[in-house]
């Protein structure tokens, strides 16, 4: 055998294991990174919304550098989890930072900003609903539903500029409702089921 074919042979593992602790990370991140999000959309589909959370938690954590774009998407499929999970707090705290994240990013996407928006009403909603059973006085809960009504109408623009009519109706649906419960007396809405999340 000759020399230059016995260095290359030798130089091989030197190679495989470069890739190995250089680029190769980033795909063993992006690997689990993936496991995690099958995991959580599975956790969905049974409707085991704790068990998401966490999974998407996981999967958050483990993107590679050039898949952080994926990550505000992720954001907010965890605060939906979290809203069926009675964690509505940490759903509309995690839903405001991800606005707030989104507005300074110019290269944002205006449908994922409209469904952050639409995503954010309805946690604002359902603390409405609460707040006001709990007996809080109108200064407390009158400006979350304000916030929850703005949202759902920027929602609704958004669809019907974008021409998702099923999208538009349910947004307005849920506009009407958000100014319901603002207007409705405390004594019937004790009356009122809770609504689902």
């Amino acid at each position: 055998m000759s020399k230059p074919f016995i260095l290359f042979w030798l130089l091989v593992p030197l190679a495989a294991a470069a890739y190995h602790y250089g680029p190769g990370q980033d795909r063993i991140l992006a690997d689990e990174a993936a496991g995690h999000i099958a995991t959580a959309r599975a956790h969905l589909d049974a409707e085991q919304f704790a068990q998401a959370v966490t999974a998407f938690d996981q999967a958050i954590s483990k993107l590679p550098d050039d898949q952080k774009k994926a990550i505000p998407r992720l954001r907010l499929e965890k605060a939906k989890a979290q809203m069926q999970s009675s964690g509505l707090p940490q759903a509309h705290k995690g839903l405001v930072s991800l606005l707030d994240d989104l507005g300074k990013d110019p290269s944002a996407s205006p449908a994922l900003l409209a469904e952050t928006k639409s995503t954010l009403a309805n946690a604002q909603y359902y603390m409405t609903w609460l707040l006001r059973l709990e007996g809080h006085a109108k200064e407390i809960w009158e400006p979350v539903i304000e916030s929850s009504r703005q949202n759902y109408l920027a929602a609704a623009e958004f669809a019907l500029q974008a021409g998702t009519k099923p999208t538009e109706i349910k947004a307005r649906e849920n506009l009407e409702a958000a100014i319901k419960l603002a207007r409705i007396d405390l004594a019937e809405l004790q009356g009122l089921p809770l609504p689902n999340q």
